[in-house]
């Protein structure tokens, strides 16, 4: 009984792969990290030192956005577009993306061919500038 519990704790402390869960790791990006936006997105990208992991998605939509059937909407499209998207972004960094209140409406316009557009551009102009 206590090996099963303590191997329930030691997963649930474990953070998902591929996302960016602590308040610092979203601090770190945004403070260090370069910036790149549109009218419906804002991409941080920040480098990892020494650490040749896959790149890790951290997502902010706040309550501008809507109410939280559209929030969690664009937060999965952003995932998916994300997911497509992967190649573009070099292993070792960490990507923040925050959804501007405009996001909503490219969701609920052209889906996730919108979402994924906007997100790809971004991340275009992130992988050609230095860092």
């Amino acid at each position: 009984m206590v090996d099963e519990l303590s191997r329930r704790a030691s997963i649930a402390r474990r953070p998902r792969r591929g996302r960016l869960s602590r308040s610092a790791e979203f601090e770190r990006a945004y403070r260090q990290g370069r910036s790149h936006g549109n009218r419906h997105l804002v991409v941080y990208v920040f480098a990892r030192d020494g650490e040749a992991d896959q790149a890790r998605l951290g997502v902010s939509v706040s309550r501008k956005v809507g109410g939280a059937v559209d929030r969690n909407r664009v937060k999965r499209l952003l995932r998916e577009a994300f997911a497509a998207e992967m190649e573009l972004v070099p292993a070792g960094r960490d990507i923040v993306v925050v959804a501007r209140p405009e996001a909503r409406e490219l969701a609920e316009r052209e889906g996730l061919a919108g979402v994924r557009a906007a997100l790809r551009e971004l991340l275009e102009q992130a992988s050609r500038s230095p860092r």
